[in-house]
């Protein structure tokens, strides 16, 4: 047993050593359609056994979903497949057009 990476107490507050500096946090917003049910919620309480999600956090007032996870393991698409599977609905995404400058008024010739 390699002692620099042994906690010397149950309730010792640092990291554990599996989570090193290399790792790349990323967060998601997803927006969910309907309110999750409780068979939902435990579902996805479940995915943070994925090596790679760190935390999920609701906002039911906004409907969202916020989802820390580890870059260098998941992409958004995955992260996304997880919470679908999970039995949350997620709302559709909405592409942005481009924004391109308004058209210049045509002058009298």
């Amino acid at each position: 047993m390699n002692i620099q990476n042994y906690r010397a107490h149950p309730f010792d507050s640092r990291p554990p050593s599996c989570y090193h500096s290399l790792m790349t946090t990323v967060e998601i917003l997803l927006t969910y359609a309907t309110p999750p049910s409780d068979s939902v919620t435990l579902a996805l309480a479940r995915t943070k056994d994925v090596y790679g999600i760190r935390r999920l956090s609701f906002d039911h007032a906004a409907r969202t979903l916020r989802i820390e996870y580890d870059a260098t393991r998941l992409n958004a698409a995955a992260v996304s497949k997880l919470v679908r599977e999970a039995g949350l609905e997620l709302a559709p995404e909405i592409a942005q057009a481009a924004q391109s400058p308004a058209p210049l008024p045509a002058t009298a010739a």
